[in-house]
């Protein structure tokens, strides 16, 4: 992404949250974020500190919604009703979606405390282990 282009719009932040530049986001981030997402440009860029934990809210022109954790790794990501990119999707829950939720897509993908969740383009949100076995459906 050679032009990053920022919208400081009325962006609501608590006073623990502020915009920051896309250059002081953490390498890993940006480097996920030029891989797969090279055709939307990067909105804006918000830091959330309370205490000791730092995360990352970034969103694109696309409508994509990216949060990191502090150094970078991924925590969730929501596309809307886009497909969230096949790479960042591990390939036991990509299988396991296949097979039986055949014809959807996988519109948002993250941690949700020591489990992960996808949430599916019909609405259903599957629930993951940190071993990615799948155990059950979110109500």
């Amino acid at each position: 992404m050679a032009l990053v282009a920022y919208s400081f719009s009325f962006t609501a932040c608590t006073a623990d949250e502020k915009v920051i530049t896309y250059p002081e986001l953490p390498l890993d981030a940006q480097r996920l974020i030029e891989k797969h997402f090279q055709k939307a440009d990067v909105s804006v860029v918000i830091m959330d500190r309370e205490a000791i934990f730092v995360e990352y809210e970034v969103r694109l022109t696309d409508g994509t919604q990216i949060e990191f954790e502090k150094d970078g790794e991924l925590k969730k990501i929501d596309c809307g009703t886009k497909a969230v990119p096949e790479a960042l999707i591990p390939e036991t829950v990509r299988q396991y979606v296949t097979a039986n939720f055949p014809n959807t897509l996988i519109t948002e993908w993250g941690k949700d405390d020591r489990r992960w969740k996808a949430e599916l383009s019909n609405g259903i949100e599957l629930l993951f282990d940190k071993n990615y076995n799948f155990t059950g459906i979110d109500d």
